[in-house]
């Protein structure tokens, strides 16, 4: 099993390093990470990012209003509790979230217009299947 984990990982870091974008932006780890939590969550506040990236609440509020002065996040007040807020993507970091976190379209077309249709289906097939399991883990 360690041996198919590392071939995976192995896989992996060679697809994302050969199709991903180039990025055009500075942008910190942590950053995309935030930016992340706030497109997969529902409901995330400063809390939940403090939890998440393992900083105290000031840091993270700190990070967020970075965020936010870039035009990444906004804040929206939750309807069913006006006391809690959350934090939403702008077109902008939904953007920016994609082109430092995806795999290249083009490139990615470009690789796949060489496999066969059979092939396409099995990779479709096989990274629905880890995405599902991924997904059941957290």
């Amino acid at each position: 099993m360690d041996n198919q984990v590392s071939k995976l990982n192995e896989y992996w870091t060679d697809i994302y390093f050969h199709l991903h974008y180039l990025h055009q932006e500075k942008i910190s780890h942590q950053a995309v990470r935030i930016l992340q939590l706030v497109e997969k969550q529902e409901q995330v506040g400063v809390n939940e990012i403090s939890s998440y990236i393992k900083v105290s609440h000031n840091t993270a509020s700190e990070h967020i209003k970075r965020l936010i002065e870039k035009n990444y996040l906004i804040k929206r007040r939750d309807p069913l509790d006006q006391r809690k807020v959350i934090l939403c993507l702008t077109q902008v970091g939904k953007q920016i979230l994609h082109r430092n976190t995806s795999l290249d379209e083009e490139k990615l077309a470009k690789v796949l217009n060489q496999l066969s249709d059979h092939e396409k289906e099995t990779i479709e097939q096989a990274f629905k299947i880890l995405s599902e399991g991924a997904k059941r883990c957290m």
